[in-house]
């Protein structure tokens, strides 16, 4: 009867020692389950705080005719991570945009903060004669929208020219809009986009106007001497 009575003993012993260890189990699992969703949430918020660099353009930056992997701004997002710099970059191009029709979308292009923007338009403005008056309202009304928006944002101008088609008091002009807007509103400017792609059948698709996966990457080259100082 004694040895009965100590069997029962032992057995509640062990099931006591068995169940606290379960629960200990759980506790930790419970630990390191928390500790795996805190990470994931500090990721995901870390990734949302990111400082954007939006890239507001034309055909150019969208990256006509070729994947959205080898425009300019993928480019240089992936030159960033290299650098291991905690930057998301937004391409916001849109093949066939003018200074007016960007204008018109402005609300969707900062519905996000924007810390950097490196705006791209005035191309098919020159190559369909618009007005030089008109572009350059336009491009300052963007300019201070977007400090409206945020008045600490990096705003970078980039430079472009047209072919003389339009006649050379035109295309002078043009060319020097640029370098102007650059100077009155105190922007950082990349002085000609296209340097070292236009004119270049190498570089250039067919149609002789959008660059080549190979052009891009002197595009990102052109843009990159200008944003880093920015960043």
């Amino acid at each position: 009867m004694k040895i009965t009575n100590l069997s029962k003993l032992i057995v509640a012993i062990f099931c006591l020692i068995f169940f606290n260890s379960c629960k200990n189990e759980e506790k930790q699992s419970g630990s390191s389950s928390e500790k795996v969703s805190t990470e994931t949430a500090s990721e995901e918020n870390k990734a949302e705080e990111a400082p954007v660099v939006l890239f507001f353009g034309t055909s150019l930056t969208a990256g006509l005719g070729l994947d959205t992997t080898e425009a300019y701004p993928a480019l240089i997002q992936k030159k960033m991570d290299s650098l291991g710099m905690d930057y998301s970059v937004v391409n916001a191009g849109l093949s066939g945009e003018t200074t007016a029709s960007g204008l018109n979308r402005l609300d969707w292009v900062f519905k996000q903060n924007v810390d950097v923007l490196v705006i791209e338009l005035g191309a098919n403005d020159g190559l369909r004669g618009v007005s030089l008056k008109e572009t350059k309202s336009n491009l300052e009304q963007i300019i201070n929208t977007a400090r409206e928006k945020n008045p600490e944002v990096k705003i970078i101008l980039a430079g472009m020219q047209i072919p003389p088609n339009m006649g050379e008091e035109y295309t002078s002009e043009f060319r020097s809009l640029f370098p102007d807007l650059a100077e009155q509103y105190n922007l950082e400017l990349i002085p000609f986009l296209l340097e070292g792609v236009a004119g270049d059948p190498k570089l250039n698709q067919e149609d002789g106007i959008h660059p080549t996966a190979e052009g891009q990457q002197i595009l990102a080259n052109n843009v990159w001497k200008v944003l880093k100082e920015d960043l």
